[in-house]
């Protein structure tokens, strides 16, 4: 995979070479973007938020995931980051259509999905804040034109461009707990084009998730440590039509709770895209990911190994070719086509916790794949812009199995599942109005679809002492919703959104109590989300304040053997989520922020035994120049040090972020 980045890195510098010679003697000069095509006709009558990268580069925990938070109702399946979360819980949704660790958001890098193949979950310590350039989020809204899975939004980030990009960057840090974070890269022109590379490497002794009153003495620390490198080319072919090239390998362990009880995630991902600005445009692109992922789960009462996921390989590999015509200026119409395809197993040994002897051996694993034709017009009819697609794909669920085997190799289960396969249609359609003063109304109404993913169709899983089963019949989650809005910007300074929503996600799948500390995935009738969203910033001189709030009155439909489950609210969705942040620049370079996050009150479980009281965080973040390169910068977060609790079983807690300092030196070179 390595020796495959760098053929095609070296090819994307080739083709500039011959770019320059020709810039030199022709006219107009060849601008590159490293972007793809235009999304802004269409997209506002969906609502969507933007995050722009000064916020990006100035978030004190330096990860993505707590960026995103920044829209109220993103939310991963536990209050952990990738610092104390098992990767494998870190799926993204929104408007509270939680409920299990799969991501029910769209989660796109450059145009590539970035979900794990075999879980679904987002490797975030693989992302960057400081490579990208902006963030869209859209909450709600159906697959449209972005392909299969975009059930509760989408999330696009879009990677930096060169005028984002210094020609040389270094920043190190040293925060509590014995934390240390570096990242650097390295930007040039080349010709008409141009590459960067970067890295970033970060580590921690952790903090104790387990609280103080409860801590025993084989509790350690949630130790932390990964790197990742990524790669990016843009070459220009001819004026308008640009190569983009981006490459990332990853690796990130973490510990949690116990010693021994060690995790690992990897990737190596590369793209290709192609994209043409001209009268007819067109964006195709390419991918291919390698993942895997480990964990060893320990016992809380012997201390033994019960369960070691030695090995999870999975792979992706996808495209999508979009077609623009020229219809006139009124009119931008999408048509194209794409395709994912996942294939992954797993290989992991169960231990006797009281002999520490191998009990079992299994292997489980399967491919899914979606093939999908789409077609989207945005028509603009003066102050009106009326938008609609429709999309169809053929999902296939093939080759699963599950394989246990005793310790002495005697076949104790061999299951074949049935190839099953079938077409899905999705849609979406919206209209906004620009009644003029800054003001719009907007509404829309869309579906969407997710297939569940290979670990919820195959892989069964435990978090002590909550034993959760696969369930190789899972049906496909569908999703039905409208939602309708204004927006205000009375001036350049000042904007404020409001949106009402109900979103009814059919068949979802959740995790579902079938004995004492057993649990299997299954699907429920529905999932019904309906709400409010209000967004907001005002700027006055070198004052910015932005902020969100979600209301999500989210409730489960249930009947059958999940009875029990109607009328309750899924697991891990609180119904109120706010943030707020104060930003003051009083010079170029000088930047002081803090944020203040809240997130109400959630249920651990499906049968709502179990509560995560509310939470209140505020962070800070500071920047001061000393030279024109080098910025003195400090960040706390949680400075009051307040108890997150992520998980809750009975008496076993485990415990979020508390109070981390940081301070450290950032140099930058134009």
């Amino acid at each position: 995979m390595i020796t495959l980045l760098v053929r095609t890195s070296l090819l994307a510098i080739a083709i500039t070479a011959p770019a320059a010679h020709a810039q030199e003697a022709a006219e107009p000069m060849i601008i590159v973007t490293g972007k793809g095509l235009d999304q802004t006709k269409g997209d506002p009558a969906y609502g969507s938020v933007d995050i722009d990268r000064a916020r990006l580069t100035s978030e004190a925990s330096g990860r993505i995931e707590n960026v995103l938070a920044d829209v109220a109702g993103f939310q991963q399946f536990r209050r952990s980051d990738s610092r104390s979360a098992n990767p494998s819980a870190q799926g993204a949704t929104l408007r509270a259509l939680g409920g299990n660790a799969s991501s029910r958001t769209l989660v796109l890098l450059d145009g590539v999905p970035q979900a794990d193949p075999f879980f679904g979950y987002i490797p975030f310590s693989a992302i960057a804040p400081e490579r990208l350039s902006s963030v869209r989020v859209t909450r709600g809204s159906g697959n449209g034109a972005f392909g299969a899975g975009a059930v509760a939004g989408t999330i696009e980030l879009n990677s930096a461009g060169r005028t984002d990009l210094p020609d040389a960057s270094l920043s190190a840090f040293y925060g509590s707990n014995n934390a240390q974070e570096v990242s650097a890269g390295v930007a040039t022109d080349l010709g008409a084009g141009f590459v960067s590379l970067s890295g970033r490497w970060d580590r921690g002794d952790g903090f104790f998730t387990a609280p103080m009153a409860t801590r025993q003495p084989s509790d350690v620390p949630a130790a932390y440590d990964s790197w990742s490198t990524g790669l990016r080319a843009v070459a220009p072919l001819k004026q308008g039509v640009e190569l983009q090239f981006r490459g990332l390998i990853f690796q990130d362990n973490r510990t949690l709770r116990f010693a021994g009880a060690d995790s690992s995630s990897e990737g190596q991902d590369a793209s290709i895209r192609l994209v043409a600005q001209g009268r007819w445009q067109v964006d195709a692109l390419a991918y291919l990911q390698a993942r895997n992922f480990t964990n060893i789960v320990i016992s809380a009462t012997s201390l033994r190994k019960t369960l070691d996921q030695r090995n999870t390989p999975s792979t992706g590999l996808g495209g999508k070719i979009e077609i623009r015509p020229p219809v006139g200026s009124d009119h931008q119409l999408r048509i194209g086509a794409d395709a994912r395809l996942s294939e992954g197993a797993l290989f992991e040994d169960a231990y006797s916790a009281v002999t520490g002897l191998v009990t079992a051996r299994r292997n489980a694993g399967g491919n899914l794949a979606t093939l999908g034709v789409f077609a989207e017009n945005d028509w603009n009819i003066g102050a009106v812009t009326l938008t609609g697609g429709l999309r169809a794909d053929r999902w296939t669920i093939d080759n699963g199995f599950f394989v246990e085997r005793s310790a002495n190799g005697t076949s104790v289960r061999d299951d074949k599942f049935a190839h099953r396969a079938r077409w899905q249609t999705s849609a979406r359609a919206g209209a906004l109005y620009a009644a003029g003063g800054g003001f719009a109304l907007r509404a829309a109404a869309y579906t969407g679809f997710r297939l569940p993913t290979l670990n919820e169709l195959y892989r069964p899983f435990t978090v002590f002492p909550v034993a959760t089963r696969a369930n190789a019949a899972l049906e496909v989650e569908k999703l039905r919703g409208v939602e309708a809005g204004f927006d205000i910007r009375p001036a350049n300074s000042l904007s404020f959104g409001a949106t009402i929503f109900y979103n009814r996600l059919n068949d979802a799948i959740a995790n579902i109590t079938i004995g004492t500390n057993v649990r299997q995935r299954g699907n429920v009738d529905a999932i019904i989300a309906k709400g409010v969203e209000l967004s907001g910033q005002a700027i006055s001189g070198a004052f910015a304040l932005s902020g969100s709030y979600a209301f999500s009155d989210s409730k489960v439909r249930a009947s059958g053997s999940a009875i029990a489950l109607n009328g309750l609210s899924p697991a891990q969705s609180p119904r109120h989520v706010a943030n707020a942040t104060i930003r003051w620049t009083p010079h170029a370079g000088t930047v002081l922020s803090a944020t203040a996050r809240y997130v109400g009150a959630q249920f651990e479980d499906d049968l709502e035994s179990n509560m995560l009281p509310s939470a209140l965080t505020v962070d800070g973040f500071a920047q001061i120049p000393l030279t024109k390169q080098v910025a003195l910068t400090g960040r706390v977060e949680n400075i009051f040090n307040a108890a997150v609790v992520t998980r809750k079983v009975e008496s076993s807690i485990d415990l979020g972020t508390p109070r981390i300092l940081w301070i450290g030196l950032k140099f930058t070179t134009r």
